[in-house]
């Protein structure tokens, strides 16, 4: 389990293609840093696996294995060596909930639609799939390639987030143009309810002792 709160923002060093799969090495000193073998490591909000690590105080990577219905579903297909990439180890038990309750597992796509400069902080329009739509409430919680974000305004098909200097300074919102991809993760509680409602049925109450 994350919490949408990035602490590194990382770097490709090289994907390998392998048929169906990818192999991705990724630079990031902090969070490779007691890194092992089958960790779990968040990169743009999709829990992978560590498979290998190279931990150097200069030059710390790890290696994760990525397979086709992972590159299909997210926007980590395209990544390419300079790529820059959110990083976030799972929060330890009892650590802080900085953020909200992120799986690491990725809805859907969508795309930068534009972004609006303030004083202090920039609006940033990004498109919503139709089925994820429902899901997404203004002031609800939201994650943008593994940021964990406050909905402003929700569309049908668009929602609007408000980025503070620290997030567009050390995530790859900073970055990202209109019509780049980002990975969406809804509010997992939102998913949970829905089907409750719909699948749930009446409750029963257990069996009392005869009397």
């Amino acid at each position: 389990m994350f919490t949408g709160i990035v602490e590194e923002l990382g770097e490709i060093v090289a994907v390998e293609q392998l048929g169906d799969s990818a192999r991705l090495t990724v630079r990031g000193p902090l969070v490779t840093a007691g890194a092992r073998h089958g960790d779990s490591i968040a990169v743009n909000g999709v829990c992978l696996t560590v498979v290998d690590e190279k931990i150097d105080p200069v030059d710390a990577t790890f290696t994760a294995d990525v397979m086709a219905e992972t590159l299909r579903r997210s926007s980590l297909g395209a990544l390419a060596a300079g790529s820059r990439v959110n990083l976030e180890r799972p929060m330890a038990l009892g650590g802080r909930l900085g953020g909200h309750l992120v799986q690491g597992h990725v809805d859907g796509m969508g795309a930068i639609i534009s972004r609006t400069p303030g004083e202090h902080w920039e609006v940033v329009e990004i498109s919503l799939p139709a089925e994820l739509a429902r899901y997404v409430v203004d002031k609800g919680s939201i994650t943008v390639d593994g940021i964990s974000l406050t909905v402003v305004d929700a569309g049908a098909d668009r929602f609007t987030v408000s980025l503070i200097p620290t997030t567009l300074a050390l995530t790859t919102l900073g970055v990202k143009r209109p019509g780049d991809p980002v990975n969406l993760e809804v509010d997992v509680i939102a998913k949970y309810v829905e089907r409750l409602q719909t699948h749930g049925g009446p409750a029963t109450a257990p069996a009392g002792e005869p009397s």
